[in-house]
């Protein structure tokens, strides 16, 4: 095999490399892969780090050297490692990584896929990137320069993305004449820093990435440090259990449905981030906590397959029927199911060019949901470059750690990090850009978001001295939200307006507010083509509490709407309020006082008369004006 263990001079690699990348090849399919990133402050030799270990472990495409050698020559530039990997005109122009690369080498144990990540803090984001596939990491540190604001940052980061397997590497060792003492007090300075973040690396291993010094074998340079090379450390990294035996984890990104040539399919589509699925399992989808079975697996022009794994993008059909809109999160009934809900604790890394404030509205994106979130406390803010922790700060400042309690205003389903990673993560958006990032640490069992607004509404109205009973009795008729919902182009708005009609004619106090008033009136302030359903809900619910607390009846209609979104309504009126008329073909999504359903042939006149009947059976169950 392959001895990676020899250092040899650039000739012996020119002259061996054909040979060695022969062999190398051989390694492809018996060997496992692992992933690892490269991270530390600018300028201190990670580019010029995994240049020398691709060129020492012979992994250099054939040519490659020479061909940097004669563009430095070319170009009157000292050679450099680091232009190995600088692939990018803007890096080589201005000296700096500026997106994350990857570069492939062997051992003797496994292949390494490596992602050279960033180390300015302008292009923290591009790390948080490339970090977020590692499974192992090594984190260099300038001995000539010392512990930097970047090296804590990143340390944080790789504690917050749950990469605990760390190898900190003490570069340009041969800058402070390979002195041990020098060693030691990096060494000591950013262990001190790690404990406060419960992080301990595999191993510290002073290197000189330029000389090769430890990389690959040890070092005559420091014959005082007897720890192992990088690359013994790297093989010593243990390979993530398969994502095959967690449990099952699949985001609906999607769902498609087909009419063509009798085909009713409603396929879910989507990726499977853990575990495995098979033909006749039984599954649930959450928050919405409804239940089904599989009854195929779909794949494009592909033979039909029995059961499928963590990784493949693939769909199901299900038995029975079920009305499921896409962010639900899949698992597999009698395994550990995920959790959800709309508060939860969180571990969060801030990249906004503005604060994260309290109270501001935000959007929050775990898997395939993305929802509406809010700041509901921060718990503390910790200072990487200053290495303190404030717990009264109001806000979360650009490149600020903090742990924080978020609130959505719809549940969401998610995972604790420490559980299963891809769904215990999230990124926060602002302004149509990821701002934040970060990975849930703990549910947190406290009211919704719309039940503190309520609240606090509550406590702030100014009441006047005419009573709910009072309006009541006056014009004679309960206030009351009717609202039609159903699927699109069910004939919803024409009904509701057939509806005001009548209902005015019998003498009441009603109004026909729809869609167009909204997005033209009170939602004006919502970009056109922006989507914001929670929020259309939330000024929705919020008209028809004026309305009803002015005694009037209040007519809209509503596609697609869930279980949680009757919830935000019935939380944002007063009492029981609201009268639901389904429009379509009904398939058990949610409880509805009346179905008016096309197929039925049933006449306008009758869905109306319907519809009345029921506003007079709600006021007969009230004494408001009797």
């Amino acid at each position: 095999m392959l001895d990676n263990k020899i250092v040899q001079s650039q000739l012996e690699y020119t002259d061996q490399q054909p040979e060695i990348n022969a062999k190398n090849e051989s390694l492809i399919d018996t060997l496992e892969r692992m992933n690892i990133v490269i991270v530390g402050h600018v300028d201190h030799g990670k580019s010029t780090f995994i240049g020398r270990l691709l060129a020492d472990t012979g992994t250099l495409p054939k040519g490659k050297l020479d061909q940097v050698k004669a563009m430095c020559a070319a170009n009157a530039k000292p050679f450099e490692y680091a232009f190995l990997l600088d692939a990018l005109k803007d890096e080589q122009s201005q000296g700096i990584t500026i997106d994350t690369a990857r570069s492939f080498f062997k051992s003797e144990k496994r292949n390494y896929i490596i992602i050279d990540a960033p180390g300015h803090i302008e292009f923290l984001k591009n790390m948080i990137t490339g970090a977020a596939r590692a499974e192992a990491a090594i984190l260099v540190i300038d001995a000539h320069e010392g512990v930097q604001e970047n090296s804590r940052r990143h340390g944080y980061m790789l504690s917050l993305l749950g990469i605990r397997q760390i190898i900190v590497c003490v570069n340009k060792m041969d800058l402070v004449d390979n002195n041990k003492e020098k060693f030691n007090a990096i060494v000591k300075e950013y262990q001190e820093f790690l404990d406060e973040i419960k992080l301990t690396p595999l191993a510290y291993v002073p290197i000189s990435a330029r000389e090769g010094d430890n990389l690959i074998a040890p070092s005559e340079s420091m014959p005082w440090y007897k720890g192992g090379d990088v690359l013994t450390w790297m093989d010593k990294c243990e390979k993530q259990a398969s994502k095959d035996k967690q449990p099952f984890r699949f985001p609906v990104q999607d769902v498609y449905k087909f009419t063509e040539a009798g085909d009713d399919r409603r396929v879910f589509a989507g990726t499977i981030e853990t575990g495995t699925i098979s033909d006749g399992d039984e599954i649930v989808f959450l928050p919405s906590n409804k239940e089904a079975k599989i009854t195929s697996i779909e794949g494009f022009n592909l033979p039909k397959q029995s059961s499928v794994g963590a990784g493949y993008a693939t769909g199901f059909t299900i038995s029975p029927q079920l009305y499921i809109k896409p962010g639900e999160l899949i698992c597999k009934k009698g395994e550990t199911p995920a959790k959800y809900g709309t508060n939860f604790k969180a571990n969060l890394f801030w990249l906004g060019k503005k604060p994260l404030v309290q109270n501001k509205k935000y959007k929050i994106k775990i898997g395939a949901a993305r929802a509406t979130v809010y700041l509901k406390e921060i718990i503390h803010v910790l200072d990487a470059s200053a290495l303190t922790t404030e717990s009264s700060k109001s806000h979360v400042d650009r490149h600020d750690v903090a742990e924080c309690v978020f609130q959505t205003l719809k549940p969401i389903a998610y995972d604790i990090s420490s559980d299963i990673e891809s769904t215990g993560r999230f990124v926060i958006i602002d302004d149509y850009e990821i701002a934040g990032g970060g990975i849930i640490s703990e549910s947190v069992d406290s009211t919704s978001r719309l039940e503190d607004v309520a609240h606090q509404r509550q406590f702030l109205w100014e009441k006047s001295e005419i009573t709910a009973a009072d309006r009541s009795r006056q014009m004679e008729q309960t206030p009351t939200l009717i609202l039609l919902a159903g699927p699109r182009d069910t004939g919803k708005i024409e009904l509701a307006k057939f509806l005001e009609e009548s209902l005015f004619k019998s003498g009441k106090k009603v109004y026909y507010l729809g869609l167009p008033n909204m997005v033209g009136g009170v939602s004006s302030d919502i970009p056109e083509g922006v989507e914001d359903r929670d929020e259309h809900i939330r000024r929705l619910g919020e008209l028809a509490h004026l309305f009803t607390n002015a005694g009037m009846i209040l007519i809209s209609t509503i596609s697609d709407l869930d279980t949680y979104e009757i919830k935000m309504l019935k939380t944002l009126l007063d009492g029981d309020q609201l009268i639901i008329v389904y429009c379509g073909e009904y398939k058990n999504q949610f409880p509805v006082d009346s179905i008016i359903s096309k197929a039925d042939g049933e006449e306008p006149e009758a869905s109306i008369q319907k519809i009345m009947e029921l506003v007079e059976a709600k006021q007969a169950d009230t004494n408001y004006y009797l």
